[in-house]
């Protein structure tokens, strides 16, 4: 059976207050509110981007989201995990510090932000799920106790998935420290020698210290590596590359099994937005300024977490030719994930689109 997926569309670089009246219409339209229940904790999951990231969902997108929860009786929360990487999200105090200057305390959008995975990224709960590469995952505790989900993503390119949005969200943004390094756990750079430069910043970045110089090059040491891509962002010479095929393969694969852990004890229990806004060539996590790749389109709401990434690359190739994932980095497929996470009973990828007015 096609899931429902709904959408609204704005226009490109449709003022703040046009963007959350939207979200309002799709979130009544779309019956998101039949997930909430009086008393319900209600985890918000959202991305509050990197320091000098400016594209990542708006805080009033988010404090209107939070009104719609109260209005049920629910409790909402915002949530989100600490990053493998150095930067603003590597730890809960960093994090809530970081979030709150970016438009997200509790004064600002009317919820308090509580880390989902603790102080440092390892209060963590296995969930069985019997997928194809993984008996059980590692996921963040607070979202097992948590009576409800409803996550809001921003669809962006991803250097290592091509595209990352709903499924992404879920199983990178919300597996504990371990669940983010076993999806990781396939992907080994190599530095190219020839074009490396030895300018150190990936020494500086790597949040193992499994960098070093030699002969007047870097070089990754293999064993201490976790895989979380950050060489391959900072390095600006191209010197740092990825057996793409299989390693982008198994970690989409894994990140879609890590999705279902934390959607699969949560069954009508789950409500996902995609803000197709501001979307980027990467992700949000970079501590960079970008700017957008495309129009703005709109915004979509389904509870099918497969859908609505499905829904989202048709909406980007209708609109330019080619959908994101893409447009962002055409050597990489990212419909593995898609297509691993409807395999798995995730959700489905034939949908009916259903436009809001």
């Amino acid at each position: 059976m096609a899931a429902k997926v709904y959408f609204i569309p704005l226009a490109d670089n449709a003022p703040i207050e046009e963007q959350v009246e939207a979200f309002r219409k799709v979130y009544e339209a779309s019956g998101a509110s039949e997930v909430v229940a009086e008393k319900d904790f209600v985890a918000i999951k959202l991305h509050v981007g990197e320091k000098r990231n400016t594209t990542h969902v708006r805080p009033e997108l988010i404090r209107e989201l939070v009104t719609q929860v109260k209005n049920k009786g629910g409790l909402p929360f915002l949530t989100e995990t600490s990053t493998l990487y150095k930067g603003q999200r590597e730890n809960a105090v960093k994090h809530l510090l970081h979030a709150h200057a970016h438009g997200f305390g509790v004064d600002q959008v009317g919820a308090p932000f509580i880390m989902a995975d603790g102080l440092v990224g390892n209060s963590e709960a296995e969930v069985e799920i019997n997928g194809e590469l993984h008996d059980k995952v590692k996921i963040a505790r607070e979202i097992i106790n948590a009576d409800a989900l409803i996550a809001v993503s921003h669809p962006t390119g991803h250097v290592q998935a091509g595209f990352g949005a709903c499924i992404k969200n879920l199983g990178m943004g919300l597996a504990s420290r371990m669940g983010k390094m076993r999806q990781h756990s396939a992907m080994h750079p190599a530095v190219k020698t020839e074009k490396c430069r030895f300018c150190q910043k990936c020494l500086n970045w790597c949040p193992q210290e499994a960098i070093i110089e030699k002969e007047g090059k870097a070089f990754i040491i293999a064993e201490k590596c976790i895989g979380c891509g950050e060489c391959l962002v900072v390095c600006r010479f191209d010197a740092v590359g990825y057996d793409w095929d299989a390693e982008s393969s198994y970690m989409q694969r894994s990140m879609a099994e890590h999705a279902y852990g934390v959607v699969k004890q949560k069954v009508g229990k789950c409500f996902f937005f995609n803000v197709l806004v501001n979307m980027t060539k990467d992700c949000d996590c970079y501590n960079v300024k970008q700017e957008k790749m495309i129009p703005d389109i709109g915004i979509l709401a389904s509870a099918d977490p497969v859908a609505i990434d499905m829904a989202t690359l048709d909406l980007t190739a209708k609109a330019n030719g080619q959908h994101l994932g893409a447009m962002a980095y055409a050597n990489l497929d990212s419909m593995v994930q898609l297509r691993h996470a409807a395999k798995i009973g995730m959700g489905s990828l034939e949908y009916e689109l259903i436009t809001v007015r």
